[in-house]
């Protein structure tokens, strides 16, 4: 039989995760709440916490002026980077309890020790601080980025720089700690259960955690969940935005990318893939005579260049492409029938991968909406050409691939959450690519 105590734990571990379909619409993220100052535990024989080369030599270049102790011996900020430093580990980075914890005795040095302590401290600190961002800035792991656009600057001096710079450093630790409010809903969530687990992080949490960090915390762009199929449009951390889409069949999985969206193509064609060629192009081309490609518009072209010339289907040896002995390029000329629809989103990654238009709108009435190659089908692309060009996509005239740049670059993420939360409590969604139980996510790798 369960103890009171263990029988409360259960029930308030049951109010906290609650199961959900897939199909489950996004609540729009609210701000987290401040952080609570952790209160100080000191440990008995703190370990030494040194400062960096690059650090000293940053203070020396600006006449060894305090950051964390800019207004005096008291730093509220500093206080509030040990609180993060203590639930460090949920940002998966292992050593934040061993830094504050070195830490808390030359904070209070600093405040009865004068200057050189203060320094000291001050140094302490924004080596400190250094690490810790440069773990919740570095690339999410899993994540093909396409771009070194959305990188996030993580040397030396640019983090210095920007943190001696904040008007009002609380906020600025704070929301630095934050990362994105996806990101910090699910770890304030994560954090709460482990508290009610003696401590224990949640491995699919910690996944979905790694995940969420690659969002930027502002500004608009573009996240694409393949766990539930849906896009979601943010502006400046809330979702402005949604709709469904067809993502990658479970032996074709949508692979996670980050990336930048820098124009619109009107009246795309349809590149075939080539498995496509070979086992249904030809075959059909084999049965049918070369009227099957006449008939649903695809050509035959030499190569992959934009302005690659066309060659005669009748000189093609159509059994040596079914085959797979020969490979060749074919592609659909934009119409009604065409795979791409009326608009295709491309974006820098090594897989080929982008988003794109699709006439065959019946099957977004689909529950489960992985059915695609791999590239990500929109429920409605010309709101989302709409939303990404900030007016109404017409296109510039009827001829095949016409490229509208956007006025300024929308990042794009494509992702995988099975897990959300409202800020109370966390919801598990299906795990449609048996993606996080194959993962091998090490705690605290960083």
């Amino acid at each position: 039989m369960l103890s009171t105590h263990a029988g409360l734990a259960a029930v308030a571990l049951a109010a906290a995760v609650v199961a959900a379909p897939a199909s489950a619409q996004w609540t729009p993220w609210a701000q987290p709440a401040p952080l609570q100052p952790a209160p100080w535990q000191p440990a008995l024989t703190p370990p030494p916490v040194p400062a960096s080369g690059a650090v000293i030599r940053f203070y020396e270049n600006r006449g060894n002026t305090p950051i964390w102790f800019r207004a005096g011996p008291r730093s509220d900020a500093a206080t509030q980077f040990l609180s993060i430093l203590h639930r460090s580990t949920v940002d998966g980075f292992a050593e934040g309890p061993r830094l504050a914890a070195g830490l808390q005795q030359a904070i209070r040095n600093a405040q009865f020790g004068g200057p050189p302590a203060m320094l000291h401290a001050d140094r302490l600190l924004s080596t400190a601080w250094v690490r810790y961002v440069q773990a919740v800035r570095s690339p999410s792991r899993g994540v093909l980025y396409g771009t070194d656009e959305i990188a996030r600057p993580t040397a030396v001096d640019a983090i210095l720089r920007e943190t001696a710079s904040a008007p009002h450093l609380v906020s600025h630790v704070r929301s630095v700690s934050d990362v994105n409010p996806v990101y910090a809903q699910l770890r304030d969530a994560a954090w709460n259960l482990a508290q009610m687990t003696g401590g224990v992080l949640d491995r699919r949490v910690m996944a979905n955690l790694e995940r969420a960090r690659a969002f930027p915390s502002s500004g608009r762009y573009v996240v694409v969940d393949v766990a539930s199929q849906q896009l979601f449009m943010f502006e400046d951390g809330q979702v402005r935005d949604s709709m469904k889409v067809i993502v990658g069949k479970r032996e074709q999985k949508t692979p996670m990318i980050a990336s930048m969206i820098h124009f619109a193509t009107f009246n795309p064609y349809w590149n075939v893939p080539d498995d496509l060629v070979r086992s249904l192009i030809a075959p059909n081309v084999l049965n049918q005579g070369t009227s099957y490609l006449q008939a649903r518009g695809y050509e035959v072209v030499l190569n992959w260049a934009d302005n690659a010339p066309r060659l005669a289907p009748e000189k093609i040896d159509w059994k040596a492409v079914a085959a797979g002995r020969e490979r060749i390029r074919v592609r659909q000329k934009p119409g009604p029938a065409n795979s791409m629809g009326d608009f295709k989103f491309s974006f820098a990654n090594p897989v080929g991968i982008y988003l794109h238009d699709t006439p065959q709108k019946e099957l977004f009435n689909a529950s489960k909406r992985t059915l695609s190659n791999g590239c990500v089908r929109l429920e409605d692309a010309p709101r989302f050409a709409r939303w990404l060009l900030g007016r109404s996509p017409v296109a510039p005239s009827s001829a095949p691939e016409q490229h509208v740049q956007l006025a300024q670059g929308v990042p794009v993420f494509l992702t995988y959450l099975t897990v959300r939360s409202d800020g109370a409590r966390l919801t598990f969604t299906d795990d449609v690519y048996d993606l996080d139980g194959a993962a091998d996510y090490e705690l605290a790798a960083r």
